[in-house]
């Protein structure tokens, strides 16, 4: 099999119709457009919203309304049934280690600590943000929270 010997399939293509071409054509005069009519004019026809006079969808529907906010930050959560099973006592819970444990996908998002679960070993936890009930948990088992910085206009996508 060469270049030149490649063709498409049968019947995969078409002569294309030409109309005008007098009546013995079969496609000649008015050309297949039968007479008279919206349809038979140059330009004619509906658009492809129209439904017959009826209010068409697109103006039966509200406006689009609110906005996205730029500055929004998205948080990551991590539930302390998480951290409390991937950590030792005493252990340092920061976003590099979570990320080393799975519960992060990306080092780069902040995280929000929340009190799903219970800690029953001290941890030194630095996240972003901290829920007050994941703090009262963290701390009457001994360990401590930190709050780290974070940039506000990030543009992250939710996760």
């Amino acid at each position: 099999m060469k270049l030149h010997d490649l063709r498409p399939n049968k019947g995969a293509t078409q002569k294309r119709k030409r109309v005008g071409r007098g009546t013995g054509s079969g496609a000649g005069k008015t050309s297949g457009r039968g007479t008279k009519g919206q349809n038979s004019r140059s330009g004619g026809g509906v658009p492809a919203t129209f439904e017959g006079g009826q209010l068409r969808m697109m103006k039966r529907l509200p406006k689009m309304r609110g906005f996205n906010n730029r500055f929004k930050v998205y948080y990551v959560p991590v539930n302390l049934d998480g951290i409390s099973a991937g950590f030792e006592a005493g252990a340092e819970v920061s976003p590099a280690t979570l990320y080393e444990t799975g519960l992060l996908g990306n080092l780069s998002h902040p995280i929000v600590l929340l009190g799903r679960g219970d800690v029953d070993k001290a941890l030194h936890v630095h996240v972003h943000r901290v829920s007050k009930g994941a703090q009262a948990k963290i701390e009457a088992a001994g360990g401590s929270v930190t709050i780290l910085p974070y940039e506000i206009n990030k543009n992250l996508p939710r996760s």
